[in-house]
């Protein structure tokens, strides 16, 4: 099979009790099931919910708090007292861990994001594992990737992951909910999320998490179009993991159509902030879209908004909204060149660079993630 990087997603459904707290009997069990995977050789991520359910019957609360002040506070509190069980326990397995805090913005800052990638690359290398939780404790709903699950798909990206597995409460995706519909019919195997899988999903799906499977559509269509396959179920024992790689796990498994995409192309569709736009034309479209090409300014047929070079800008075609790409001129140096009319002039102020290179530039991905956030 050889060694696979994999990330694995646990949120508060399978690492809590029926009143909301830590269940520390499901919390060994993923251990030593992660623990079984590192022993093969394989590289695991975490990417682990579980903050506010541990750190909210310490602050007094009867329940899951609902206030951003106290989920932020349980939050607070809850995500050193669950670092430090893992921790422990991983170390009786004489495995090192290292926690990871990411908020939105730190995937917004080209540079952060790089930052990340190397950090999480260099913890891999040196055999320690990451374990990767929301900074809940500053995030706002406008600051958040939403939740976990989403966290998951991003995360599984910007590292090239072979696969990301979502554990959940539920064992696989159906066509209606299994809990209210006895005869819902499960998909073992999907190629595509659709919007109306999507569209139907309900939100979360008990009073200890914040997710459910709309979230869990949304992050598995978002990692498969950054080329990780995805398994989404339920299951159980020290060698889960090793069935659910095998293709036996008992839950839906979504292929991953492409091949992994380049953080660099994954931060300009998915993360960056968009500063205008440009309209081209169908030949400068045809070039782009279908032949790999870069786009060059004879192509520009408008532009809009004010951005800088090295902005990021949406571009737009004879049939719509194209995909996202880093430019290399101002927004006044693009209206000088396309204003001109002479071809040559043009071609002698501007022999060579690109407004836009193959290399920065990519179609569409941004679009689901975006719409989500």
């Amino acid at each position: 099979m050889g060694k696979k990087r994999i990330v694995v997603k646990i949120g508060s459904s399978s690492l809590t009790n029926g009143r909301g707290e830590i269940d520390h009997d499901k919390l060994d069990d993923h251990i030593h099931a992660i623990t079984s995977l590192r022993h093969e050789g394989h590289e695991v991520l975490l990417v682990s919910s579980g903050a506010v359910a541990a750190g909210f019957k310490e602050l007094g609360y009867p329940a899951r708090p609902v206030t951003l002040k106290g989920k932020q506070a349980a939050a607070a509190l809850g995500q050193g007292l669950l670092i430090k069980s893992y921790i422990e326990k991983f170390q009786q397995m004489n495995l090192s861990v290292a926690q990871i805090l990411l908020t939105r913005p730190d995937f917004s800052n080209q540079a952060q994001y790089r930052n990340a990638f190397d950090t999480i690359s260099e913890l891999l290398e040196r055999g320690v594992m990451p374990i990767i939780n929301e900074n809940d404790t500053v995030s706002t709903e406008e600051l958040k990737f939403g939740d976990n699950d989403m966290l998951s798909a991003l995360v599984s990206g910007l590292i090239h992951a072979d696969h990301l597995f979502i554990l959940t409460d539920i064992n696989g995706i159906y066509e209606s909910n299994p809990r209210t519909n006895p005869d819902a019919k499960k998909f073992n195997e999907l190629t595509d999320i659709s919007a109306k899988m999507i569209e139907n999903a309900g939100g979360a799906g008990t009073s200890g998490g914040t997710g459910g499977m709309k979230s869990k559509l949304l992050a598995a269509k978002t990692a498969i179009t950054l080329g990780v396959p995805v398994f989404i179920g339920k299951e159980s024992g020290q060698h889960k993991f090793h069935k659910i790689l095998s293709g036996q796990g008992d839950g839906t498994y979504i292929t991953a159509g492409v091949s992994s995409v380049t953080i660099k192309k994954q931060w300009i569709a998915m993360h960056s902030a968009v500063s205008g736009k440009i309209r081209i034309d169908e030949g400068a479209e045809e070039a782009l879209v279908s032949n790999g090409k870069s786009l060059l300014h004879n192509g520009i047929k408008e532009v809009m908004g004010n951005f800088q070079e090295g902005d990021v800008v949406e571009v737009h075609g004879t049939t719509g909204f194209l995909g996202h790409g880093q430019i290399s001129y101002s927004s006044e140096a693009l209206e000088n060149i396309i204003c001109r009319t002479d071809p040559k002039e043009i071609g002698r102020s501007h022999p060579t660079q690109e407004v836009i290179h193959r290399n920065q530039w990519i179609m569409g991905l941004n679009e689901l993630y975006r719409s989500s956030r």
